[in-house]
């Protein structure tokens, strides 16, 4: 049986161009969130190599957060979570006090040119055509979080084929699904702000008034920026509860 090739400088470590090996086919589709891995034994012998090889390359994965491993099950592909983050940041209740999910109304898309800082953290150039979603969610009528969302265009020209009104609460799995790109990771930076007059109109707060500013970029699991949003929310949904160990 032919051995799979290994990707990458001869001169780097065996287990490191094993690890590259293996997310590449993550990054190419050939594995895919949620997918369980064959055994070190196997992946070993797949590629020619000592199953300690393989440990050091699995380990090594599972450290970046691509991996995960469940006691008595395997090894997967980390199926990233996203859709409640804002839930770390404000409380979404309703009436009754009860917890709910905000619902999403598209208020814009259009290809508009990037902004500088937009581009300096998609890697694109200032000005270069790309994507832009304004996106409103509220709560039993109430607008509680806009989000300026921002996507480069060649990776992400087929979210302009479908229509706003069926884009649903969940961008990531759109991203997935119609246009080949997953997202495995995601920076967050949150500040305070005050509320400029499109945004105070939106969110149906005075022009002045705090917001709470949520930066994310978000990155496929071969590193490449994927997504730039900006949350803006009231502040008098903010709320922020940590557990220290």
């Amino acid at each position: 049986m032919s051995t799979a090739e290994l990707l990458g400088d001869e001169r780097l470590p065996l287990y490191q161009r094993l690890a590259d090996s293996l997310r590449q086919d993550i990054v190419d589709g050939v594995r895919s969130p949620g997918d369980r891995l064959p055994s070190e034994n196997v992946i070993a012998e797949e590629y020619g190599l000592a199953p300690g090889t393989a440990r050091q390359a699995l380990a090594k994965l599972v450290g970046e957060g691509i991996l995960e491993r469940f006691h008595g099950k395997g090894t997967f592909v980390r199926r990233p979570s996203f859709d409640k983050s804002l839930f770390r940041f404000f409380r979404f209740r309703g009436a009754d006090g009860a917890h709910v999910v905000p619902q999403s109304r598209i208020l814009q898309r259009s290809v508009e040119p990037a902004p500088a800082h937009v581009a300096r953290h998609l890697n694109l150039k200032a000005e270069d055509p790309s994507i832009f979603f304004n996106r409103l969610r509220v709560i039993e009528g109430v607008p509680v979080v806009v989000e300026e969302i921002w996507l480069p265009l060649e990776a992400f020209r087929d979210i302009l084929s479908i229509e706003p009104e069926s884009i649903g609460p969940l961008l990531y799995p759109l991203y997935s699904t119609l246009c080949g790109h997953v997202v495995a990771r995601a920076q967050e930076e949150l500040t305070v702000g005050r509320a400029e007059a499109e945004t105070a109109e939106i969110l149906c707060v005075a022009e002045g008034e705090p917001v709470v500013v949520i930066d994310r970029l978000a990155r496929g699991y071969d590193d490449t920026p994927l997504e730039w949003r900006r949350s803006r929310g009231r502040a008098d949904q903010f709320h922020y509860h940590t557990e220290i160990r």
